[in-house]
């Protein structure tokens, strides 16, 4: 089969959640750039109504629904609505995330609430999503983790910068997120369902001077990653052309651990 039809994602139904975000619109402009049908769902419709507009806009098949990860009801309802209009799930790419917490002395209460969100939430919608996409016959999971869930924090990246200490809710929920991803994969299987990992990187999203020049001199590449770097990636593992690819975590760092 020629490559160009293998990365082709025309007639496939994908579900990006937090598809808003920063490494979320990356990922939402790929795959609809490479024919895919992307489906946006995150709580802040505000925020993604404006998103799919501008992407519709550039002449993308980019669309809208809502979803509260944290809400049972919700996710079902989301898991409905796609049904009904579209009739199938090909791709789930878990790329939601929230933030409670800001600092390692946050309250506890913040902690717990991360884990309700971005563990029990983020294994809910993932079943259901699941199940709709065995329910089409089969497709891919692509979970977006971090390199933080790989890797303690450096935080020599931060010297110089009034950024803080980074929160330890992230690292621990997206190291978590990378164990479940094999344990998904082995689940599945005869299912006809992949399920693979992408553990990007910082994105450049205008951080301060000093932290930049603290990150850089790590990555052999040296910079962050831009809006296209995960591009790529994403549509080979939402493709034909990444079939032969599962429980697998993919660092996509610059060569910063290397």
């Amino acid at each position: 089969m020629n490559i160009k039809d293998l990365l082709n994602l025309k007639g496939k139904i994908i579900l990006v959640s937090g598809g808003a975000g920063n490494y979320g619109k990356c990922i939402v402009e790929g795959l609809a750039e490479a024919g895919g049908t992307v489906i946006i769902a995150s709580r802040n419709m505000d925020n993604i109504v404006k998103t799919v507009s501008k992407f519709r806009e550039e002449g993308w098949d980019v669309h809208s629904m809502p979803v509260d990860q944290g809400d049972h009801d919700s996710v079902v309802a989301l898991k409905v609505a796609i049904t009904k209009k579209f009739g199938k799930l090909d791709v789930f790419v878990n790329n939601a995330v929230s933030r409670p917490m800001k600092t390692y002395n946050d309250p506890i209460e913040n902690f717990a609430e991360s884990m309700r969100i971005n563990a029990t939430g983020a294994m809910d919608i993932l079943r259901e999503m699941a199940d709709l996409i065995e329910e089409s016959g089969g497709g891919s999971i692509i979970n977006i983790a971090s390199m933080m869930g790989m890797f303690g924090p450096d935080l020599s990246n931060y010297e110089g910068t009034n950024m803080g200490t980074p929160p330890p809710d992230y690292f621990f929920h997206r190291a978590g997120i990378i164990n479940l991803t094999r344990y998904l994969a082995r689940v599945y299987a005869g299912k006809n369902i992949r399920v693979n990992c992408v553990s990007p990187g910082g994105l450049f999203n205008n951080q301060p001077e000093r932290f930049l020049e603290n990150y850089n001199k790590k990555v052999p590449l040296g910079r962050m990653a831009n809006n296209d770097d995960i591009k790529g990636l994403m549509v080979l593992l939402a493709s034909e052309a990444g079939a032969y690819i599962n429980g697998e975590n993919i660092l996509m760092d610059g060569g910063m651990h290397a």
